[in-house]
């Protein structure tokens, strides 16, 4: 049975939402849809139905294996999307998320297969996230927070947790892009902005930036 647009928003709620238990609340989702409480309620009585989550009044949702592998295959059409419209299409990685928030809904699954095919099976989307292969699983990775690096550390830029194109438009000004180099040059006490150095050159970044930029060592 095909899902609906609701139920494909919810599922990539319940992705982003979930915790490493695979708990969240009724809450967590009604905040970060928009939409009021008694209706997320509803609608986590039409997941439990599937066996998507495990629904107990007043208590936090369990996601079932199922419903994390139906929740990663919306995420996997939104994130190979993407990657095919900076690719192929030559978008900027500051433009596609709106786009892609259109096509995610397509049902097509050889669609998004032979995207997959022609993209050469990319094991990221443009802003570093990993995308779900065709049976739902996704890449762990091993990232931190520029803002919780230290003066000296040098790491490289690997995600964003904001895909905003406001945000992404702050990166390209400063040439900070996926796989640059970056190396911490100074914390300020004060409001906690960061001096860093690319290719040689200095950048100065605010707090809230470097808690959306993760990185590795």
């Amino acid at each position: 049975m095909k899902t609906t647009l609701t139920e494909e928003n919810y599922l990539k709620a319940l992705f982003h939402l979930v915790d490493n238990e695979g708990k969240v609340t009724i809450n967590e989702l009604s905040k970060f849809l928009n939409v009021k409480m008694p209706s997320v309620n509803n609608m986590m009585k039409k997941f439990a139905e599937k066996k998507w989550v495990i629904y107990e009044t007043y208590k936090p949702l369990i996601v079932t294996e199922s419903g994390r592998r139906e929740a990663a295959l919306v995420v996997r059409k939104h994130r190979l999307t993407e990657m095919f419209l900076v690719k192929k299409m030559n978008f900027g990685w500051e433009n596609v998320h709106e786009i892609a928030e259109q096509l995610e809904h397509v049902h097509s699954q050889i669609f998004f297969d032979k995207m997959d095919e022609i993209l050469d099976y990319p094991k990221f989307d443009p802003h570093g996230e990993p995308i779900p292969d065709k049976d739902g699983n996704i890449i762990s990775q091993d990232l931190q927070k520029l803002s919780n690096c230290e003066p000296g550390e040098n790491v490289t830029f690997a995600s964003v947790t904001l895909s905003d194109d406001a945000f992404l438009t702050y990166l390209n000004d400063r040439k900070l892009l996926l796989n640059t180099k970056v190396r911490v040059v100074k914390v300020e006490s004060f409001d906690k902005s960061m001096t860093i150095e690319i290719d040689g050159k200095t950048e100065i970044l605010s707090k809230k930036a470097t808690e959306k930029i993760l990185v590795k060592k």
